[in-house]
């Protein structure tokens, strides 16, 4: 069964641009650089900040005081008098999110609701679990981003294993992973032709990165950093990063900061809201996946097969695809089972290129794919993107233009 009342009002959405960790938004708080963003993008808008009744945070990357992060984000957007929860499922943040506000749509708990999707990779925090029984009574610590890489507690391995255990079982080649980063390079291209003109329908820049105070301009960020140039020598030069593995730093995102936010509404308040009426976004549906303990690449193709079939939309009715794509092995093996070339999807670039900042990774790729279907003249957008666990999120939306 798809969602019937969930709207997203054409330009009601937004993101910063993504800065590789340890970059120029490396000292930023997480909760607090959203909050700033957010005011600032719906003043530009002239959507005021009174215009929603519910919210939610999906972060991932606990941050100083984030136990007040929906009161708190509300509170210095302007609108104290909402609230909501923070929401959390590794890289499906952003789906889980959404999901979320549609469901609050849908069941008449919210009329206009906010998703804000905030994450800082930078600087992570090295916590230390006390235990009394440990010995000599020492406790346990944790350094949450690296630690989170490196070791899935269930199916004790690393991320970057998942990729290679599927590349192995599928017979992925280390040449098939470098032409397809060397493709989603090029399709990133294209949406920096004509000084970024697509990136500028959605994307809040210039950012202004300010000290601690508030005062003074450490920096300007005009677009995504860390973008690193490609080329198929170049790729071929990478020694993998496992022994006797495949996948090279060439053919694997990178850990990023930024944030993404994104407007829910009801039909009538969303075409309000729209920048261009004649533009309707409607959400259908949304599914999890799950794969194989150890495989997480392939647990795109149940996610997207599941929310397919709750959205009534066929694949061969998909005008657009886009995905989270933390290995370029994910999107080889999701193309082969659904029968679509690697050009098929990720027109305009994906997180293998721009990064990932967690929680607003696919947040970008959503908006990106509601942009690409506008151009198109409209249709149904697919969007899935693996998460960590062995899991996955997708969803479908459809664009009606005119």
């Amino acid at each position: 069964m798809s969602y019937e009342r969930a709207f997203i009002p054409y330009g009601g959405y937004w993101t910063t641009p993504f800065c590789k960790w340890q970059g120029k938004f490396s000292g930023l708080h997480p909760i607090r650089f959203a909050a700033d963003i957010c005011g600032q993008a719906l003043a530009q808008k002239s959507i005021p900040v009174d215009t929603f009744d519910a919210l939610c945070v999906g972060m991932t990357v606990p941050s100083k005081s984030a136990l007040y992060a929906g009161p708190w984000l509300a509170g210095m957007m302007g609108n104290p008098n909402i609230t909501g929860p923070t929401l959390a499922q590794a890289c499906a943040t952003s789906v889980r999110s959404i999901a979320y506000g549609t469901e609050q749509l849908e069941t008449g708990n919210s009329n206009v609701f906010l998703c804000v999707t905030a994450d800082k990779t930078s600087n992570g925090p090295h916590i230390y679990y006390p235990n009394p029984m440990g010995i000599g009574g020492m406790g346990d610590k944790e350094d949450v981003v690296m630690d989170s890489f490196g070791h899935d507690p269930y199916a004790r391995n690393a991320m970057i294993q998942t990729a290679e255990n599927v590349a192995k079982e599928a017979g992925i080649s280390r040449e098939e992973q470098d032409q397809t980063a060397l493709i989603r390079h090029e399709q990133y291209k294209k949406a920096l032709a004509n000084d970024r003109a697509f990136q500028k329908k959605y994307m809040f820049t210039p950012v202004e990165v300010k000290d601690a105070r508030g005062k003074k301009v450490l920096a300007t960020v005009e677009t995504d950093e860390g973008v690193f140039p490609t080329t198929a020598d170049g790729l071929a030069k990478l020694r993998p990063m496992m022994p006797d593995g495949t996948v090279t730093f060439g053919t694997q995102t990178y850990p990023a900061d930024g944030n993404a936010a994104m407007i829910i509404a009801d039909r009538g308040r969303a075409k309000e809201l729209s920048k261009d009426s004649n533009v309707e976004i409607q959400i259908l549906s949304h599914a999890h996946g799950r794969a194989k303990k150890g495989f997480m690449p392939m647990a795109n193709v149940p996610a997207v097969k599941a929310a397919l079939e709750r959205s009534g939309v066929g694949l061969k009715e998909i005008k657009a695809f886009t995905t989270h794509v933390p290995f370029a092995v994910n999107d080889i093996y999701l193309t082969r089972e659904l029968g679509l070339k690697p050009e098929d999807m990720n027109r305009m670039g994906c997180s293998l290129i721009w990064g990932h900042p967690q929680g607003p990774t696919g947040m970008r790729g959503i908006i990106e794919l509601i942009e690409e279907l506008v151009e198109l003249g409209g249709g149904h957008g697919l969007f899935t993107g693996c998460a960590a666990g062995d899991t996955a999120g997708a969803l479908v939306l459809k664009v009606t233009v005119g």
